[in-house]
């Protein structure tokens, strides 16, 4: 426990430097002669890795053919975006509704107008048995009519339409305390581990309307022990301000800022004042920002913005303000954390899915690594930063072809033949994917799709546990034990079934092109 009086020197990034940091992004990926100059490059790089494959698709093949004992099959792979309220398939949560409706009719499971009301009086106000249910009743599978329509996707969430099976089933923070969502949650725990080579990092929400919202969800993490070696947890913050302030939960940006962090600091400081919390904590790996990116901004961040103590509009604040104020207090709270000798955190946000392309930029300069990425199509100088960085972009086609982009036009074959740092994620199975394993679902589609070979889909899967919060331990043991260095020496094919010569031709040409572009 650290003392009141200790002083601490936690630097973190000044605001004054972030908005000029920003405006210099902002000129730069307008300004045409860089634009030129970064589709130049993008374009050879293409052409470059098009002339790899032709050169070296045989050897490549080859060195696979003398790996013994591994494939695709059995190569680890993370899941590096998948949502925990929609973690499972709708025949799973189908089967689940129908078990928990045989064994349970009797329990009370909410509340109504001052009266308990069990699972069979639930029901029967639906007028609905276990015989009734089918995949189709509980319509949760995203269709043609939710393309550009998020608000629609939205609704997708609630079983049968009904907003009340959404929060029997899957919230933590409910009449039964989360009882069957633990339930459900350690099922597809269970599949995991049955299939021992793929992992999950799965997302579950803090609100910050309230103070107590870290305990509540501790509570329910640890009473139904749900905890898996294949899983790993990322708490994200959906942005909606605007929301709480318009029903008076919030008065200022800033409440919702402690709401958020103030338990985290307190459990950092001493352990034993939030012990289920600081259980929970060692097994978070880092911070997402999700909500609707195609929502209109109705304000530019800039020095002249109010501080969250004084944000006290209706409005919305912008992504970038949410990023900083998100990652400034990530910082502080990181080198605490660091001190005291716990695991610290990354951002990891929903980023360029829709929207403005300002959103990208903030991403870039905050982030470890971001989802979704589409945006960066049409932004030939973000995207070559983004490369030469090797951000990490969890990509889900079969998510976005739902929503924002059809799958033919998805930029993740060419992000990849580029050598930008992109894995395949599932993003909410429950809306898109069909069977009990739902990245290997991903993977299939992909690969016939867009005629992957085993190695680039090899390729994809090493990059998902690169960029994973999964212990060094377990990448050392997954990936080999040199995985942090540089170049050919960091892989062993006999873990990652990645050949040495694609894993050469990666790090040879992104040092080509660091050179070429400090050079005069």
């Amino acid at each position: 426990m650290i003392r009141r009086s200790t002083e601490l020197d936690l630097p973190y990034p000044d605001l004054q430097e972030y908005i000029a940091d920003m405006n210099v992004m902002m000129a730069l990926i307008i300004n045409g002669p860089v634009k030129s100059f970064c589709y130049r490059r993008l374009q050879y790089l293409s052409s470059k890795f098009q002339m790899h494959v032709l050169l070296n698709e045989m050897k490549e093949l080859a060195a696979q053919k003398k790996v013994p004992h591994r494939d695709f099959y059995n190569i680890r792979k993370v899941d590096t975006h998948i949502h925990a309220s929609s973690c499972m398939n709708q025949k799973h949560l189908l089967r689940f509704i129908k078990s928990s409706m045989k064994k349970y009719p009797d329990e009370i499971v909410r509340m109504q107008g001052g009266r308990g009301q069990t699972m069979m009086e639930v029901f029967e106000n639906m007028n609905l048995t276990a015989y009734d249910l089918s995949v189709d009743t509980l319509d949760m599978h995203a269709d043609r009519n939710t393309f550009h329509r998020f608000d629609k996707f939205n609704s997708k969430y609630n079983p049968i339409g009904e907003s009340i099976l959404r929060e029997i089933f899957i919230k933590t923070d409910n009449h039964i305390h989360g009882k069957y969502f633990g339930h459900i949650v350690k099922e597809v725990m269970s599949d995991l581990e049955e299939s021992k080579y793929q992992n999950a990092e799965l997302r579950l929400s803090i609100y910050g309307r309230s103070m107590d919202e870290w305990d509540k969800l501790a509570l329910w993490a640890v009473s139904h022990s749900v905890y898996s070696d294949n899983v790993r947890w990322l708490v994200q913050i959906p942005r909606l301000f605007d929301v709480y302030r318009t029903k008076q939960q919030l008065s200022n940006f800033q409440q919702m800022l402690e709401n958020i962090f103030l338990p985290l600091f307190e459990v950092t400081i001493n352990p034993s004042s939030h012990p289920q919390l600081h259980l929970l904590l060692q097994h978070v790996v880092g911070f997402d920002s999700v909500d609707d990116e195609s929502k209109p901004e109705h304000h530019v961040f800039n020095l002249d913005s109010p501080s969250p103590a004084r944000w006290c509009d209706d409005d919305n604040p912008p992504y970038s303000y949410y990023l900083y104020y998100m990652y400034v207090n990530m910082t502080v709270l990181n080198h605490l954390r660091r001190r005291r000798g716990f695991n610290t955190f990354v951002l990891r946000p929903h980023c360029g899915e829709a929207g403005p392309i300002h959103h990208l930029v903030s991403g870039f300069m905050l982030s470890e690594n971001i989802s979704h990425g589409l945006l960066l199509r049409k932004a030939p100088v973000l995207q070559y930063l983004y490369y030469l960085a090797q951000v990490g972009i969890a990509m889900s086609p079969l998510s976005n072809n739902s929503l924002f982009l059809s799958y033919h036009r998805n930029p993740l074959p060419e992000y990849l033949s580029r050598g930008l740092m992109v894995s395949l994620s599932t993003d909410d199975p429950l809306q898109f994917h069909f069977t009990k394993e739902p990245l290997m679902e991903e993977y299939s589609i992909a690969a016939q799709v867009w005629k992957l070979s085993s190695c680039d889909m090899c390729e994809l899967a090493r990059n998902s546990v690169l960029m994973s919060g999964f212990s060094h331990k377990s990448k050392s043991h997954w990936l080999g034990p040199d995985y942090t260095k540089e170049g050919p020496i960091s892989n062993d094919i006999r873990r990652t079934n990645v050949p040495d010569i694609r894993v050469g031709y990666r790090y040879e040409t992104l040092s080509n092109n660091f050179s070429f572009a400090l050079s005069d």
